[in-house]
C-alpha cells in the first residue's frame, strides 16, 4: 500500500463524531496540525482542556502492540518528570481505539488516540542559543537513560528489524537511491553509505545499547519562555520512530536536526555534545563514529523525503522541510571532512561553560 493510500484524511465532522462517541465531549475548537504520514488535530472540547487527536496511518495501525508500547513509554517518561504527552482513556477505559473510515481508498482501519496538548513553540521557530542546544543535548541523553529503566512484556517489538529510519538501516537506502538520479548530491550519499559500511558497522558491537526516541528534531521539541531571553524545554513529541538502538544514534540524530535551521550549522555540535556528555559521556568508539552518523542521518532524511514526495506530492512542502536545507549541510560537512568537524565539535564541547 502506498503512503498516499494509507494516510488518513478525516474531515472535521468525523473528528467531532469520534470525540463525542469515544470520549463523551463536544468539540468547540478544532484545527489540523502538521504530520508526516498520520493525521493530527488540535481539539478543545467545550467541557474544557486542550488535546491532540492523533489518527495513525492505516499501515502503522496494524502494529497495535508497537503503538501500545510507544504510548506506555510516553506515560513512563511523564511519570518521571519528562515533558511527554500522555494518552487519555476512552469512555470504556482504553488508551486507543481502532476505527474504520473510508478516506477515498475503501474502508480502512485507523488507530486513534487522544493525547494531552503541550503548549509551547517548536525549536524550529526560535533562534537557538548555545544554551538551548546544550539543554536539547542534555534532554536527549536523559530520555534515553530513563528509558533504560522501562519494563514491558512486549518490549521486544522495539527490535524493529529493517526499520528504515534506524541508523542500523543505512545500507537499505541503496534501494531508494534511484530517486536522486541526476542529482550530483547522489554521489555524496553513495560515498557516505559506503563509509558507514566500512567505518561504522564494525564498531556497532562497541556502542552502548538503549531505546531511541529516534526523531529528536526541531519540530518535535517544544520550548516556552524562561525569563526575558531564555527558554526551557516544555515538550517532547512524536514517539513513532522509537526503536532499539544505541546512545550514539540519538546524539547524531539530535545534532543533525538542530543544524537544520541554524545560521551557523557546523557550530551546533559543540553545545549539543556538551549537554549530552553532562548526562552520558561518550566512549572512544562512539566519539569516533559521531561525524559519519550525523552524515548518515542527513542522507536518510534526504533520500526518504524524496521518496515520500513521489508517494504524496500534495504534502511536499512539509515532507521536504528538512531535506531542502539538509542538502547544503550535508555537502558542507562532507567538504570540511571528519577531522575538521570533530575538532570544531569536541573543542567547543570541552570549552562550553554552563551559565
Amino acid at each position: 500500500m502506498s503512503t498516499k493510500e494509507s494516510k488518513p484524511n478525516l474531515s472535521h465532522s468525523q473528528v467531532t463524531e469520534i470525540i463525542k462517541r469515544l470520549y463523551g465531549w463536544t468539540v468547540s475548537v478544532i484545527r489540523p496540525l502538521p504530520s508526516y504520514d498520520d493525521q493530527n488535530f488540535y481539539v478543545a472540547p467545550s467541557e474544557g482542556g486542550e488535546y491532540v487527536l492523533k489518527v495513525m496511518n492505516s499501515a502503522d495501525s496494524h502494529n497495535i502492540t508497537l503503538i501500545e508500547l510507544q504510548t506506555h513509554a510516553m506515560n513512563f517518561l511523564h511519570q518521571r518528570g519528562l515533558p511527554a504527552q500522555t494518552a487519555l482513556p476512552t469512555l470504556t477505559g482504553k488508551l486507543m481505539s481502532l476505527e474504520e473510515f473510508d478516506c477515498g481508498f475503501g474502508p480502512q482501519k485507523y488507530l486513534v488516540r487522544l493525547l494531552t496538548y503541550l503548549p509551547g513553540t517548536t525549536v524550529a521557530k526560535i533562534t537557538c542559543s548555545p544554551q538551548i542546544l546544550y539543554d536539547v543535548g542534555k534532554m536527549a541523553a536523559t530520555l534515553d537513560t530513563v528509558l533504560l529503566q522501562m519494563e514491558h512484556p512486549n518490549i521486544s517489538v522495539l527490535q524493529r528489524a529493517d526499520f528504515i529510519w534506524n541508523l542500523t538501516s543505512v545500507p537499505l537506502l541503496n534501494q531508494y537511491i534511484h530517486v536522486m538520479d541526476g542529482d550530483p548530491v547522489q554521489n555524496v550519499v553513495k560515498a557516505v553509505i559506503k563509509q558507514y559500511q566500512i567505518q561504522v558497522m564494525p564498531k556497532l558491537p562497541l556502542f552502548r545499547k538503549c531505546i531511541n526516541h529516534g526523531d529528536f528534531n526541531d519540530h518535535n521539541l517544544l520550548v516556552k519562555p524562561d525569563g526575558p531571553s531564555k527558554y526551557q524545554i516544555s515538550g517532547i513529541l512524536d514517539f513513532g520512530d522509537m526503536s532499539c538502538g544505541y546512545f550514539i544514534f540519538e546524539l547524531a540524530i539530535t545534532i543533525m536536526y538542530m543544524m537544520i535551521e541554524n545560521p551557523n550549522p557546523v557550530d551546533v555540535g559543540g553545545p549539543v555534545v556538551a549537554g549530552w556528555e553532562s548526562v552520558f559521556p561518550l566512549s572512544e568508539a562512539e566519539r569516533d563514529s559521531l561525524y559519519l552518523l550525523v552524515l548518515c542521518r542527513f542522507c536518510q532524511s534526504l533520500v526518504l523525503a524524496r521518496h515520500a514526495v513521489i508517494q504524496q506530492p500534495d504534502n511536499e512542502e512539509y515532507l521536504m522541510i528538512t531535506a531542502r536545507t539538509g542538502v547544503r549541510h550535508l555537502c558542507r560537512l562532507w567538504e570540511l571532512g571528519k577531522e575538521e568537524v570533530e575538532r570544531i565539535w569536541f573543542q567547543s564541547a570541552a570549552q562550553f561553560s554552563q551559565p
